[in-house]
């Protein structure tokens, strides 16, 4: 077999990271709080303690991290900006510090002959919308239409791609139900009016994107490859439990125009009699995109479970009668994440199986995986773990485009070791060392074997 899997010609190979993991300067410049500071800086909410305050200093040492992805040879960098830089309170006045750096940012990009992709919402939502309701309240999604345009006002002539949101799926259900990401609320309906908002939040920003003429415009999504533990009927009616949670609750929506005929099975009285959507949501939230993103890690198995909260008017948005396991036979990340590749063809193709012609061109914007990386004496860094997964998932992402899935590009995750949002620093995904102690910065084996890799396709 071939170290590196071979591409076609035009596909894009890019590195990825968000802004509050990496950027710090949290005070600096006009910038207004958001909830992942007020989440971070509340104790016992993230491990260690840790805060995104300094993080990998991107926001002064920028100019370095350029270098890294110039010599690293990327087509292609994706970066968030903070809501909060921009407008410190989500609305009104605009900060000109903020649009500053980012414009820095993306002219530095473009002179060493990457192209900028932008993402608009990547978690940080500005603490001020939060006091108002956040994403359980319409508000927030016109607010960020708003943000958007003027995001595009300053950056379209200069940024071909962009992203409205981030993995909606862990805004809504692992900040409003599970709790374990900011703002860290345990709620039922409020989880899924939510999840509802970040999508008309999407609406109003493909329109404010489209008015500016931006050349390509998106989502990114985590969808999981749900698999049963066993073929019992009742493991694969929790199968399709996760799916609606997991996929449909934005595939239907973005995709088909519709909401997922499973959510009643999946979420009975808590979706039942909603009242946050309006005549006209899925219209604004279906129009067509330019490409679908897609982050990918590992797939989940799935068996049916019991609700865990016994009275209904207490249950949350994922307290849904599955149950999460793994793979018993496989290697596991430092997250814990069983290693096998083939899911991620079968996640692909599955998706191309069931919209068709609807799946627009995909760029799988996160791909990547946290090891336990072995720093030597002479200050080499040893991740052969992360090398193999990045090999086998990249050969995986050929085997379904070979089976017919247009993918445009790949961003590995991530660029920078950087924080780890609840898990604070203890896990390292990045193909690029940080010492959280002197910021310095050392590529790891797997970025020189990305580099080669890009060299070979460009050869």
């Amino acid at each position: 077999m071939s170290e590196f899997p071979v591409f076609p010609p035009g596909f894009v190979f890019g590195a990825a990271t968000a802004s509050y993991q990496i950027e710090g300067a949290v005070e600096e410049d006009g910038r207004g709080p958001s909830i992942w500071d007020t989440y971070s800086h509340t104790p016992g909410r993230t491990d260690g303690g840790d805060t995104g305050d300094v993080a990998c200093d991107h926001y002064h040492r920028y100019p370095q991290d350029v270098a890294l992805l110039r010599d690293l040879g990327v087509e292609s960098y994706r970066f968030s900006i903070a809501w909060s830089r921009i407008q410190a309170t989500g609305s009104g006045a605009v900060n000109p510090k903020g649009l500053d750096f980012y414009s820095r940012l993306v002219d530095s990009l473009l002179e060493a002959g990457i192209e900028p992709a932008a993402t608009l919402y990547h978690w940080d939502l500005p603490q001020a919308l939060e006091d108002k309701g956040g994403w359980r309240v319409r508000e927030t999604a016109e607010r960020f239409g708003e943000y958007t345009a003027i995001m595009a006002e300053h950056l379209g002539d200069r940024v071909p791609r962009w992203i409205t949101l981030n993995e909606p799926w862990c805004s809504a259900f692992l900040g409003y139900s599970v709790g374990r990401h900011a703002p860290g609320a345990k709620e039922g309906r409020g989880a899924l009016a939510a999840a509802h908002h970040l999508l008309v939040g999407h609406g109003h920003a493909m329109n404010a994107l489209r008015a500016a003429g931006v050349r390509e415009a998106g989502i990114t999504l985590n969808l999981d490859r749900n698999v049963p533990a066993t073929e019992s009927d009742a493991d694969l009616a929790a199968v399709v439990r996760a799916d609606t949670q997991h996929n449909l609750v934005w595939t239907e929506p973005l995709l088909a125009g519709r909401y997922p005929a499973t959510e009643e099975e999946t979420w009975g009285e808590l979706i039942t009699g909603q009242d946050f959507r309006r005549e006209g949501d899925l219209e604004l939230i279906s129009q067509p995109m330019d490409f679908l993103g897609i982050n990918y890690y590992r797939p989940i198995v799935v068996a049916a479970a019991p609700h865990r909260e016994a009275d209904p008017a207490l249950r949350v948005a994922t307290d849904n009668r599955y149950a999460e396991g793994t793979y018993p036979d496989v290697r596991k990340t430092a997250m814990g994440w069983p290693v096998v590749p083939e899911s991620f063809t079968d996640l692909l193709t599955v998706l191309k199986q069931t919209y068709g012609d609807a799946l627009p061109p995909v760029h799988i914007t996160e791909n990547g995986s946290a090891e336990f990386d072995s720093v030597e004496a002479d200050g080499s860094i040893h991740d052969a773990d992360r090398v193999e997964y990045l090999r086998t998932h990249l050969t995986a992402l050929r085997a379904a485009m070979d089976a017919g899935v247009d993918v445009r590009g790949y961003y590995v995750w991530s660029l920078l070791d950087n924080f780890e949002w609840a898990l604070g620093y203890a896990k390292r995904f990045g193909i690029i060392r940080v010492d959280y102690d002197t910021l310095e910065r050392t590529p790891k084996d797997s970025y020189r074997w990305y580099q080669q890799l890009i060299a070979a396709h460009k050869a």
